[in-house]
């Protein structure tokens, strides 16, 4: 058996010794020239990512910290929050805690957030910001973007937070065109990279709104990120080694080119769903609403998960998920994210056949 165990789970995802060796480039200043002309080099490709001609702001944080961050920038009144699985739900614990009065927009775990359900909402009026994860990855449940963003656009006066934490890179996500405030993701999942980093974009309503609100804070405050991305700086010290391997990771992804990359997840997508399908097991989310970039697998035929998953890292020192939060066991989930190929997830799938009893 070997010491490393290969993660085939939503997030950490497995992270290429090309990306480990990035991350051992010596280290520099972050205030001198050098990290300027680094910083410089990054934003071209995630502007390509998000579709934006908007900076990307880099955050040495998690997902959360940014997460946090933009209800800190963007509320004055009453925040939206939509719910649909674990993450999502947990957004609306953390707007409370910041002080804000905050409404859920619940839906089933599982079942996707429909524009029909947010337009009804945001009609009823008395709402200042909207937060939504596009691809919920507790449930494998990815809502309509761009329906989404379409009713979000019949209401100006409400701001947008989109969370993409496990759907950028794997799909197409047009900031500019979907008109939505802030776009948002992390290292972790389908960047493949280590956990630690976090980007994001704001539209010029967004900012303008930042600068109206008081109690920012500092180390998420928009107006400190523009100031510095003016200069080719981050408003702290950023994560210096994370961003030399961003830098190899968006080489990568130029190298692949980005409709090649998005119709490589869609085919090992594909082949996980095949296999669900031929091994009698059901998704947990409706079809034409399920992620492209993992999995959520219904344990409708009562396995035990959990020696399942030991059986798979015993005799083939890899791992998949047993599911999380309230629905973990009953439910588990497949990654295809990152770096992962058609030949490696159909080694998967094998060793999964292997491993079942």
């Amino acid at each position: 058996m070997s010491s490393h165990i290969k993660l085939f789970s939503p997030g950490p995802v497995e992270v290429s010794e090309k990306t480990f060796q990035a991350f051992r480039k010596p280290m520099i200043g972050h205030r001198g020239n050098d990290f300027k002309k680094l910083y410089a080099a990054v934003q071209p490709g995630l502007q390509q990512l998000f579709g934006t001609t908007r900076p990307v702001f880099i955050s040495t944080s998690s997902s959360w910290g940014v997460m946090e961050g933009a209800l800190r920038n963007l509320t004055k009144g009453k925040v939206l929050n939509c719910m649909n699985g674990a993450f999502s739900d947990k957004w609306n614990d953390v707007a409370k805690r910041c002080g804000y009065e905050a409404e859920k927009l619940q839906v089933e775990w599982g079942k996707p957030i429909t524009p029909e359900l947010l337009k009804a909402r945001l009609e009823q009026g008395d709402i200042d910001v909207v937060t939504l994860i596009h691809n919920e990855t507790s449930t494998g449940c990815m809502s309509p973007l761009k329906d989404l963003a379409d009713v979000l656009k019949q209401f100006p006066e409400v701001l947008s937070v989109v969370d993409t934490v496990s759907s950028c890179t794997v799909v197409p996500i047009p900031f500019d065109e979907l008109g939505i405030d802030v776009l948002l993701t992390g290292s972790q999942k389908a960047f493949a990279l280590p956990p630690g980093m976090a980007f994001l974009s704001v539209s010029e309503k967004g900012m303008k709104r930042a600068a109206e609100v008081k109690g920012r804070g500092y180390y998420f405050d928009f107006l400190e990120f523009q100031k510095n991305h003016e200069g080719d700086m981050t408003p702290s010290t950023p994560v210096i080694s994370h961003i030399y391997a961003l830098q190899s990771k968006l080489e990568d992804i130029a190298a692949e080119g980005l409709e090649n990359r998005y119709a490589r997840h869609a085919k090992t997508n594909a082949l996980v769903a095949e296999w669900v399908k031929a091994r009698g097991f059901e998704f947990f989310a409706p079809e034409g609403y399920r992620s492209v970039g993992l999995t959520c697998v219904k344990n409708n035929k009562g396995v035990d998960v959990a020696a399942w998953i030991g059986r798979l890292k015993s005799k083939y020192s890899c791992i998949i998920d047993g599911g999380y939060g309230k629905i973990k066991g009953e439910t588990f989930r497949i990654s295809n994210m990152g770096d992962e190929t058609e030949e490696t997830i159909s080694q998967l799938l094998a060793w999964l056949d292997d491993t079942a009893e």
